[in-house]
């Protein structure tokens, strides 16, 4: 076997595969993970040291009205006991997971639990100042201090991430993967793998016991060999991950096997693809009949408490923000009048929940005649019924690019959120022909309102292929979190400002 890998490696190793080998000589994959935990809980540290010590200069030393002035600012107190409760907010944060690995760079849980974690640090010491009434401390300094050392506290661990994101580009903190079962699952989950560079795991091959081993499966990755040679195979390429295509693995003993053999070693981490729970990721709910669990798939992605935050936060956003555009938009108004005959707002029909047909509001961007312009030249009619994008649109007036290149078309949408068509982040929204386009997953994209902004929006907009929209949506709707939104809703100013795919 060792011989067979051996002819398989030189076709195997690309650019990246070098890297980790190189990254790995120079510090190994465990004291990389050892440094990013050191310099995550000094981020912790002085991000907290500043938020208390921030939120004492905001109570006791800008004189804000607001705050009662009968409190004492005694600065050595509070120093003293800023000294006690870092290292003690420090031991909640690792209590709650935040220097696990498993808990890191994977997705905003991370950020929730940074928020539970000062939550329990606020409440703590509340209890304290409750049980010993000689603690006396300002009520305003520890809500400021809350909410400060949550936000610093994010602030730190969002810029390591993407310290982290781009170390991964040279090799480090990548986790060698192999995919058992080279069947469509497996070829789905290679290609959303590969398409995420960001995820931290760097796929060498598949294990299938009906290929050969040295055969090509998917772009790079080749075919390592079979199941039972899976041993040697994590020894002679490193690997990290095992991820088990559950619909190409027939036999449930084999599954178990591997399970047994690697599901509690330490250096390997097995992963099951979830199947067809990865096409419906609606959500999913247990009942009972007659004593037999059944699974049934609920209508609605989001519901109860997520479904109310996810509105809370759009109208305590767009209410207040549609007061501060409405200049902008009455400007803009008018030089869409001036800049070509036709109404104001364009009204496109679309998908919203559970397949509702509603209009949403744009600002016009095209000329009246748009399809007697794009009649003239056949070869965009053809580009445009592919991407339904054109990049060189000659339909669109001078103000309409303008407002393109911004976004500002869109703000209209704004009304759509109120009325409840559209949330303020959310997949993309489309017509009813493109929903062939998402083939099985539109079992999904029609179980949460469409968004003015999302993971499209942060990625390239325009620049993003159909196929790497759908994917885009889909992980959207697999992991949204109110975090995510808020993180979105972040990345949405830069990449607006930058334009960059707006067409």
């Amino acid at each position: 076997m060792q011989s067979t890998l051996q002819g398989v490696y030189p076709y195997h190793e690309t650019n990246l595969s070098k890297k980790i080998r190189q990254a790995s000589r120079q510090i190994s994959s465990e004291w990389q993970w050892r440094l990013f935990k050191l310099a995550l809980i000094a981020s912790d540290l002085i991000m907290t040291g500043l938020a208390f010590r921030t939120a004492y200069f905001v109570r006791f030393q800008m004189s804000i009205d607001i705050f009662r002035e009968d409190a004492i600012p005694a600065f050595f107190f509070y120093q003293s006991l800023v000294l006690i409760l870092i290292p003690f907010w420090l031991a909640i944060f690792a209590i709650s997971g935040l220097y696990n690995r498993k808990n890191l760079l994977g997705g905003t849980q991370e950020y929730a639990k940074v928020f539970n974690a000062t939550t329990i640090g606020l409440f703590s010491v509340i209890a304290v100042g409750f049980l010993l009434p000689e603690f006396i401390f300002a009520r305003g300094w520890l809500l400021l201090a809350w909410v400060l050392a949550f936000l610093f506290t994010f602030f730190g661990r969002f810029i390591l991430r993407r310290v982290i994101y781009s170390l991964r580009e040279h090799g480090y903190f990548l986790s060698p993967a192999v995919i058992v079962g080279a069947n469509d699952e497996g070829l789905s989950l290679a290609e959303q793998l590969l398409s995420w560079k960001t995820s931290g795991i760097h796929l060498v091959g598949f294990v299938d016991k009906k290929l050969p081993v040295g055969k090509a499966v998917f772009k790079d990755l080749y075919c390592l060999g079979r199941v039972e040679q899976l041993e040697s195979i994590i020894r002679h390429f490193g690997v990290q991950e095992i991820i088990l295509a559950t619909s190409a693995i027939s036999s449930r003993d084999k599954m178990l096997e591997i399970f047994k053999s690697y599901g509690v070693a330490s250096d390997v981490n097995v992963h099951m693809s979830s199947g067809l729970y990865e096409i419906i990721t609606t959500g999913l709910t247990v009942n009972h009949f007659a004593y037999v669990p059944l699974v049934e798939v609920n209508p609605v992605r989001l519901t109860g408490i997520d479904s109310f935050l996810k509105r809370a936060l759009d109208y305590t956003l767009t209410i207040p923000g549609m007061i501060a555009v409405f200049p902008l938009m009455l400007l803009m108004a008018i030089a869409i009048r001036l800049d070509s005959p036709g109404p104001i707002f364009h009204r496109r029909r679309v998908m919203g929940v559970n397949g509702r047909k509603y209009d949403a509001f744009k600002f016009r961007t095209m000329y009246q005649n748009g399809d007697e312009i794009l009649a003239a030249h056949p070869d965009l009619q053809a580009d445009l019924a592919k991407n339904h994008k054109l990049k060189d649109d000659p339909r669109i007036t001078g103000v309409g690019k303008w407002l393109r290149k911004f976004s500002l078309d869109e703000l209209p949408q704004l009304f759509n959120v109120l009325i409840g068509d559209m949330s303020l982040v959310g997949p993309r929204m489309i017509s009813p022909v493109e929903i062939d386009k998402y083939d099985h997953w539109d079992i999904n994209l029609l179980t949460v309102r469409p968004g003015i902004t999302g993971l499209w929006q942060v990625s390239g907009r325009s620049d993003v292929t159909y196929e790497e929209r759908v994917r885009l949506d889909m992980y959207y709707i697999r992991n949204w979190s109110i975090w995510l939104d808020l993180q979105l809703l972040m990345q949405t100013i830069p990449a607006v400002v930058k334009s960059r795919g707006a067409y």
